[in-house]
């Protein structure tokens, strides 16, 4: 007698297609990165300051994905090599905002000029008209379980 699987086909299942792309591009990214001495996570903390100046640590860590911790060692390490700058006592609250410095602008473009070959090898099999329907599907895949 044979059993039929209640699971997923792994080649169509849309879930898992998503996770088998994100981790082709971290892998990706970290190899481009790791030569300039960044990680994703480092990488992802200096573009979401360059974005939104002055963000907390927990915000940068809900922003790269990562706890507080981590993003707090993260942070002490690139206010060491003078990537970022932070107040020695919070203005009110908790709260130290972070800035970048020039030299962690100079690294982000650098970062990012890399992360941006990355990302135009990813979507080079794909016309525009489909890369702009690539991004609105994920967008919308995106708030539609933020959505619950």
């Amino acid at each position: 007698m044979k059993s039929e699987s209640p699971g997923i086909e792994l080649p169509t299942s849309v879930g898992y297609l998503l996770k088998e792309a994100a981790t082709a591009l971290r892998v990706s990214m970290e190899a481009v990165l790791r030569p300039l001495g960044m990680s994703v996570t480092h990488y992802s903390c200096l573009e979401l300051l360059a974005q939104r100046p002055g963000l907390s640590n927990s915000e940068l860590a809900r922003g790269a994905f990562v706890t507080r911790q981590s993003m707090n060692v993260l942070l002490q390490s690139l206010e060491r090599d003078g990537q970022v700058t932070r107040p020695e006592q919070p203005s009110s609250g908790r709260v130290l905002p972070t800035e970048l410095t020039p030299e962690g602008r100079a690294a982000l473009a650098r970062a990012s000029a890399a992360v941006r070959g990355v990302e135009d090898r990813m979507k080079s099999g794909l016309s525009e008209a489909e890369q702009a329907a690539f991004a609105d599907f994920l967008r919308r895949s995106v708030a539609a379980l933020a959505a619950g």
